[in-house]
């Protein structure tokens, strides 16, 4: 059921954290399917000649590798030997869209200007389909458009931002830092994980803010990662406070959509939730905006748009 398929990715979205192209591209852009997956996000690929089509998760958070590699010419592709966790049916592996050395982003970047931008799509989409775009075809611009730098630091995959703030409603809620103790980059951001994480403490206020703000049957939430959850059979049945990311120079209003979904039959949670590590921003809170990497200008955008 959509129920089943949701909690089982976010079961494999937290069991991953626990565990933590063509010889011709043009330079004005590429372009590839993004699939939605209950929780995850599929891209298409090909690899080899003839091509060989594969869906593999889309991960910011990833290099292309993961264990040992196969060098093929003017690609690394990671060739799994000891492969453990929890990936769906239709997923056949990771596409690294990450900061490292060896990520696709990574070994593409002088053909496709270090930019790439994609837009994912709800799980209520009926298509399930929307683009991820590499090259001049994948900057960000028009009404609408904020944009935030993206900081430099270690581990050299991610793509940290800094988050100043979370406003639910009118309660604004400072964010210091992350469990690296830092306020510059305090948080990554990641197309290869479900939920919006951050350590206990903040979580816990943020939390008790949201709470605070709806009127509706609490009960206990059907898996572990989730942590605040509603009567509901449709999550427009919740009255659900404005939630907004103050990220530097950016501000980025959530709809109830990235804020609450509907896990299974009746009950709606919460889609942010604690993580004893690095803090998070993840997928559910990214669906319907456009979201560009601009690597060469050390620059992230966020656009709203309809995605489908």
């Amino acid at each position: 059921t959509t129920s089943e398929r949701t909690i089982n990715a976010l079961r494999r979205s937290i069991a991953r954290l626990n565990r933590f192209a063509p010889t011709y591209i043009s330079k004005t852009g590429a372009q590839s399917d993004i699939r939605s997956n209950q929780g995850e996000y599929l891209m298409n690929i090909s690899i080899g000649t003839p091509p060989f089509e594969i869906l593999a998760i889309a991960d910011t958070g990833r290099s292309l590798t993961g264990g040992p590699t196969v060098t093929l010419p003017k690609s690394i592709i990671g060739c799994g030997h000891n492969n453990e966790g929890s990936f769906s049916e239709k997923g056949s592996g990771i596409i690294g869209l990450g900061g490292g050395a060896v990520s696709l982003i990574s070994q593409m970047s002088s053909l496709i200007s270090e930019k790439f931008s994609y837009c994912l799509v709800p799980f209520s989409s009926e298509s399930g389909i929307s683009q991820i775009n590499f090259g001049t075809n994948a900057v960000v611009s028009g009404s609408g458009v904020v944009s935030t730098p993206l900081i430099k630091n270690p581990p050299e995959v991610f793509y940290f931002l800094t988050l100043e703030a979370i406003s639910v409603d009118d309660d604004k809620l400072e964010f210091t830092g992350s469990s690296l103790g830092t306020s510059e980059g305090n948080i990554i951001i990641n197309s290869g994980t479900t939920l919006t994480l951050f350590p206990q403490d903040f979580y816990s206020k943020l939390e008790a803010s949201v709470a605070n703000k709806i009127d509706a049957k609490h009960i206990d939430a059907p898996i572990e990662s989730l942590r605040l959850c509603y009567e509901a059979n449709r999550t427009a049945e919740l009255r659900v406070p404005n939630i907004t990311m103050h990220f530097r120079n950016a501000d980025v209003k959530l709809s109830p959509l990235n804020t609450f979904l509907l896990v299974s039959e009746g009950i709606s949670c919460f889609t942010f939730s604690s993580f004893q590590g690095l803090a998070i921003y993840g997928n559910l809170a990214q669906m319907n905006f456009l979201v560009g990497y601009d690597i060469e200008n050390q620059a992230l955008s966020f656009k709203p748009t309809q995605c489908s």
